[in-house]
């Protein structure tokens, strides 16, 4: 069976709300259990809805929050929380991400250059290194492109620790197949996984602790469940948020992309919108391109955006590649407003458009992405706070 993800607002709005009542004490004891696709009762497969705001995280707590209240629906909201948690950190350390690119092509080169490298790699790749649990969600992960976070630490664990591959290669198999895969969850959880997140500190994925989580389905042998710390990580300065200036009083142009399709909360009530416009740039997430259904996966989204901001601001809208942009602007001869874009291969494409931008920053990212300075726990304490700042609640259609 083949696990599959709603890639328009509606079905992601019913999968949202058909999850809702397991938000409380399921998804609390249930979240860390995968019994296998088509058995994940207790963790809601929202992701790619929410890495692309299909459903926004205001939405995702609103729901849990209404149903649940804040104590019982913690865990959920603690969750969600994380993703911006991860987003703010890279925010505020672009370096990271730069660092990643620049070590990602060293090991492509090596991947190219020495052949035993090869033959591991496609032996993980391919899911056939005789791991069963390993293998299983490698084959997932091409076949659904997506895995359940605690598959996902287990077989980053498995590629860095056990099978001692170079942790950007497995960070770049993920972003080429995950539908949900963003920049910052992506890098720092392999980051963290590997011990450079966290000084002294590494996740050691275990044979008991995979049996039992996957109620028995496998039994690895073979794991390496006492790897040497890498080297203490070098501290990166953070960079403080760049402002972001007042919109135009319009009419505008509206500019969308991949990483922000929630139009019809974007702007503020009243601003005229003359034009409409979208950009995805999936085979820029890696030199290697993008797996067809991940790259599917974005130009569908962007596209159920694209009709549903049509609709609201009753203005023609049309996906243009990034190329086109700046005529597209420039035969309208509006100012251009577009989401911010976090840290990543979308914000490097804007930037190359050759056209000035004037971003939003949603309420929310505005509120959690300064606070990501430290670790996360220091970060989940402003949680409380923020339900009441950002008042966040259920979708309304």
């Amino acid at each position: 069976m083949i696990e599959n993800f709603p890639a328009d607002r509606a079905t992601a709005l019913q999968r949202l709300e058909s999850f809702g009542p397991r938000m409380g004490h399921h998804y609390e004891r249930g979240r860390n259990t995968d019994l296998g696709p088509g058995q994940r009762h207790d963790v809601s497969r929202l992701s790619p809805a929410i890495r692309h705001r299909l459903v926004t995280e205001a939405e995702a707590v609103g729901t849990a929050l209404a149903l649940h209240g804040p104590e019982r629906a913690q865990k959920f909201i603690e969750e969600v929380f994380w993703r911006s948690y991860w987003k703010g950190f890279l925010q505020l350390r672009p370096a990271l991400w730069a660092a990643y690119r620049a070590e990602l092509a060293q090991d492509l080169a090596r991947l190219e250059a020495e052949p035993d490298l090869q033959a591991a790699y496609a032996r993980a790749a391919e899911g056939s290194t005789g791991i069963d649990a390993f293998d299983a969600w490698a084959v997932e992960l091409r076949d659904s492109g997506w895995l359940h976070n605690h598959a996902r630490m287990w077989f980053a664990s498995i590629w860095i620790f056990t099978l001692r591959l170079p942790w950007t290669l497995g960070a770049d198999l993920f972003l080429r197949h995950l539908l949900d895969a963003d920049a910052a969850s992506n890098t720092l959880s392999w980051r963290w996984v590997a011990g450079l997140h966290t000084a002294g500190k590494t996740y050691v994925a275990r044979a008991e602790n995979i049996r039992r989580f996957t109620g028995g389905r496998f039994n690895p042998v073979g794991l390496e469940e006492n790897p040497l710390p890498p080297a203490p990580p070098a501290p990166t300065p953070l960079q403080p948020l760049r402002p972001v200036a007042p919109l135009p009083a319009g009419p505008v142009a509206l500019l969308l992309h991949e990483d922000d399709l929630h139009p019809e909360s974007l702007l503020p009530p009243g601003l005229a919108v003359g034009a409409i416009a979208g950009l995805a740039v999936p085979r820029a997430r890696s030199p290697l391109g993008c797996a067809p259904m991940a790259e599917r996966h974005a130009w569908q989204v962007l596209a159920d955006g694209l009709v549903r901001a049509g609709a609201h601001f009753k203005s023609p809208a049309s996906a243009l590649a990034p190329e086109a942009v700046a005529g597209w602007a420039q035969a309208h001869g509006l100012p251009v407003v577009t989401p911010q874009a976090p840290v990543g291969w979308t914000a490097t494409a804007l930037e190359g458009l050759g056209v000035e931008l004037h971003v939003v920053r949603r309420d929310w990212d505005a509120a959690c992405w300064p606070a990501a300075t430290k670790g996360y726990f220091a970060f989940k304490e402003r949680i409380p706070a923020w339900l009441r700042e950002l008042a966040p609640s259920p979708p309304s259609a």
